[in-house]
């Protein structure tokens, strides 16, 4: 007999007929003796509606009341999909995050988990109930409902995998695995059976979407074999496991890009100890977060120093940064918001060489110029017009065979 938490995001609850077919699925799984948690999401654009509801109230609505308003979507959900499950004749219970309880802390929109306590859920499973949790939300100590940012229901699912001891993780969305790229941009990307977590966690962080990039952190903190499936096909889906040598063997495993990049330059900067500081202090003094840095230093004792922000945060940042400018007696700053990030990922590229100089070569045979450049272990990152985004993924795709099941 094992044990498995099974989620079911926005999309595969979207409707009371999809909640119906969630149910017969968790039903068939159950009737063959394992153990089943199920982590549901609100339904799709419930969350939207709630915080729109929030904001007509509240231009800025407070915190604490927020999370108790959009936790409410989760525990429709958790109490429908238990309903259905009744009605199939699969003993069911539901929890919030609260009567579970998944103890957080109090940082409201998003509270991260300090604990869980799985006694209570344990007693049903072992008397032949499904669990159904509501995913997205917990406690903190003063018992106040928190919720755990966007995506947060993967975290709940993963924690609690975690805290049960689970055989598996199941991510129900609708794909039907990791794909070496978004199919959308390039039609030839292969459903890989396996990844790291290493691997999908550099792709989460670049840009993909399938994961949630926390709850792959925690999946690899505490050894939680994930498996990302499709809610609406049939198929093994895409395993996230520890490194091991049938996936050694791929050079790169994915191709990663982010559209929400913007570029700021400030030039002829005094090349002084300390002036990294001084420009990126206020920065982070305005919660801006900073990706990829360049620094040029000039004969001339000046330096240009280059970094990227999130798009949203482009016009605050370039605000920060003007200030700066007059401050350091510097030049001018320079600003671009119509850039974009293409990564290659593949634990295979720490035994391997010559795969930087292969994506350079293929990005020049296709005329596109690289702004920026920044690698790890198993990954290089590359900044470029935003208008060569597509042509840099299908290029990428086909130069590392991508489509081929041997990717080399």
């Amino acid at each position: 007999m094992a044990l498995y938490v099974y989620k079911f995001g926005g999309t595969s609850v979207g409707s009371v007929e999809r909640i119906k077919m969630v149910a017969e699925k968790v039903k068939k799984a159950h009737d063959l003796g394992d153990k089943i948690v199920v982590v549901v999401s609100a339904m799709s654009g419930e969350t939207n509606r709630l915080i729109g509801l929030a904001k007509h109230m509240q231009p800025q609505p407070n915190d604490r009341e927020l999370d108790t308003l959009v936790s409410t979507g989760e525990q429709v959900t958790m109490a429908l999909l238990s309903m259905g499950l009744e009605e199939l004749g699969c003993p069911a219970r539901s929890y919030t995050g609260s009567q579970v309880k998944i103890l957080t802390d109090s940082s409201f929109t998003k509270a991260r988990i300090l604990n869980i306590e799985n006694h209570n859920i344990m007693a049903d499973l072992n008397d032949g109930k499904v669990v159904v949790v509501a995913g997205f939300q917990g406690v903190d100590e003063d018992n106040n409902i928190t919720t755990l940012g966007r995506g947060g229901s993967d975290t709940t699912a993963v924690a609690l995998a975690a805290a049960l001891k689970a055989d598996e993780c199941h991510i129900y969305t609708d794909v039907d695995g990791v794909y070496t790229t978004d199919p959308r941009v390039e039609p030839k990307a292969r459903r890989l059976d396996r990844i790291t977590f290493e691997e999908m966690l550099e792709m989460a962080s670049l840009g993909s979407k399938v994961l949630q990039i926390r709850s792959v952190e925690f999946a690899g903190k505490y050894n939680v074999k994930l498996r990302v499936l499709s809610s609406f096909t049939q198929g093994c889906g895409t395993l996230i496991t520890y490194e091991d040598s049938a996936v050694e063997s791929a050079l790169i495993s994915g191709i990663a890009f982010n559209r929400d990049e913007a570029k700021l330059t400030i030039s002829g900067v005094p090349d002084l100890p300390g002036v990294a500081y001084k420009i990126l202090g206020p920065i982070a003094d305005a919660n801006i977060e900073v990706d990829m840095i360049i620094q040029n230093v000039a004969d001339d004792a000046t330096t240009d120093f280059t970094f990227t922000v999130h798009r949203n945060d482009y016009a605050r940042a370039k605000a920060a940064l003007d200030k700066t400018c007059v401050e350091l007696n510097a030049k001018k700053v320079m600003g671009d918001e119509g850039i974009v990030k293409v990564s290659i990922v593949g634990v295979g590229m720490r035994s391997h060489a010559g795969i930087a100089s292969t994506m350079f070569k293929t990005l020049a045979t296709e005329g596109i110029n690289i702004k920026m450049i920044s690698t790890s272990e198993i990954k290089i990152s590359v900044v470029v017009d935003e208008k060569y985004m597509e042509l840099a993924v299908r290029a990428l795709h086909a130069a590392f065979k991508l489509d081929q099941d041997s990717a080399v």
